[in-house]
């Protein structure tokens, strides 16, 4: 299972949100390059990044700190936010991103998806962000009456290459995922799930490791920043 550090992007700015709110957002790093050759550094695989500003926006905001990113490090990034058309996914792409995460046009365009997938083979991921298993888009400020499972399911045949599972209530709280609904998305659908939102310590990504669903990762921020989970040692761990 692959551990994915979170580098969420505001202002330039690597921060932390609680529940998504951007009026709640802690800095945590004003170089996030710098961030992410940290992260390197200890070893991580994979780099998992926001443009929050973006997500609200529609359009990328943060691309100078996200390139930056990619021209720093060595290891493969994946990035969501304000990517809503096929220029965004083929400019980003062509920056070196190895994977774009598509959430908000997954329910509003899911057209997109389904070309932007078999453009890009194995470049284009979905993200599903949810409160109270209702898909929410638009940087978690809209809420719809979309369910999870449905959604995901709805795009088996497309060739997505992973599906990004959020559960907003425990993003950035330190409170545990909601390894109950991940692991039954992921028994749902034959498309990889990837963890979000919660994953505060090492017991939380062994307990995901071994949910009894087969995941393809999780992916984890404030932990990280806080101290509370040591990314060398969770590495170490999963391979172990």
């Amino acid at each position: 299972m692959i551990l994915y550090p979170a580098i969420d992007l505001k202002d330039g700015q690597a921060v932390r949100l609680l529940h998504g709110e951007m009026d709640k957002a802690t800095v945590f790093n004003d170089d996030p390059a710098a961030q992410a050759r940290a992260f390197v550094a200890a070893g991580c695989e994979w780099l998992h990044l926001v443009d929050l500003n973006g997500a609200f926006a529609g359009a990328p905001v943060n691309a100078a700190a996200v390139e930056a990113i990619l021209a720093e490090t060595r290891v493969p990034a994946q990035l969501g936010g304000g990517i809503r058309d096929m220029k965004t996914i083929e400019a980003w792409l062509d920056k070196g991103l190895a994977r774009v995460i598509l959430g908000t046009v997954a329910v509003e365009n899911p057209a997109l998806v389904r070309e932007a997938a078999a453009a890009f083979p194995g470049k284009v991921a979905v993200g599903i962000d949810a409160r109270n298993g209702r898909v929410a888009t638009r940087g978690w400020a809209e809420e719809t009456n979309v369910e999870v499972t449905e959604l995901a399911r709805s795009f088996e045949d497309a060739g997505v290459a992973a599906i990004i599972y959020t559960d907003i209530m425990r993003d950035g709280a330190m409170k545990g995922p909601n390894i109950e609904a991940t692991a039954a998305l992921a028994r749902a659908v034959a498309i990889p799930v990837i963890a979000s939102g919660g994953v505060s310590s090492l017991d939380d990504l062994i307990a995901l490791r071994d949910c009894g669903a087969e995941l393809n990762g999780a992916i984890s921020g404030r932990a990280l920043y806080d101290g509370a989970l040591d990314l060398g040692a969770a590495l170490q761990a999963l391979k172990g």
